[in-house]
Order: structure tokens, then sequence, then C-alpha cells
């Protein structure tokens, strides 16, 4: 028997969508007012997926405890009040799309979960636009 647990956390930060080896121009066709020169900001709705066994000893799946401690330091801590593009490193050389954003988050977090469970992270930028990444 599988079950999948989910924990859900909040983070606001702000980010520039930008290509630096593109014209203003083209920037600014591509990525519209997500490309201000001054940035701009989200509420961010994380949400960590952890599938597997139920162990018959706890009950659990996972620690929720445990795991919302880890998505607090992995992710909280660096992102929360941030400016992605200036203030952390994983987003000096990368655009912080959503989808990158998700990716950097389950690389951090896959590093820290025993492959024994499947981990999959939700990202909402907005009420209406999220993307989901599961490696």
């Amino acid at each position: 028997m599988r079950v999948t647990v989910c924990r859900k956390e909040h983070f606001n930060a702000a980010h520039r969508l930008h290509n630096p080896a593109w014209t203003e121009e083209q920037n600014s066709a591509v990525f519209g007012l997500c490309n201000n020169p001054h940035y701009h900001g989200h509420n961010y709705e994380l949400i960590v997926k952890l599938t597997g066994p139920v162990d018959p000893e706890t009950g659990y799946v996972y620690d929720m405890k445990k795991l919302s401690d880890l998505v607090k330091e992995e992710v909280i801590s660096k992102f929360d009040h941030r400016n992605l593009n200036l203030d952390t490193a994983e987003f000096r050389e990368l655009n912080p799309t959503a989808e990158n954003i998700a990716v950097v988050i389950w690389n951090k977090l896959r590093g820290k979960i025993s492959p024994d469970y499947e981990l999959a992270v939700q990202l909402y930028e907005t009420e209406r636009n999220f993307v989901e990444y599961n490696g």
C-alpha cells in the first residue's frame, strides 16, 4: 500500500524573468511585465508530495514535522523575502521561472529524502498559475 502525503508551505520572493543573451525588445516581448527591470514579487505556495509505504509501526508514510522542518531549512529560509535573481546563488545564472524554481526546490529536497519515496513539488506562482515537477 502506497500513500501520498503532502506538506504545504508559503514564501514571498521577488524576481525578474530575463535572458541576458537577448535584446531588451526580445525580453520584453517574451516575458512582458515579468521582465520589469525593477523586479516584481509573488506569494508562492509550495506543496511537497511524498509517496511511499505506510510504516506499520507508526502509521506514517513520513513524519510531517520532519518534512516541514526540512522544507523550512532547505527552501523557506533561503528564498523567503529574497530577490531570487540577486540574493540566491541558485538563480544568479538561471532564469527564475516557476518551472526552474520548482526544479531547484525538488533537487534541494531530493538529496535529503530517501529514494524510497517518490517526490513531487507543486509551486503556485498565482492562484491560477502553477507547475509540478517530479523528477
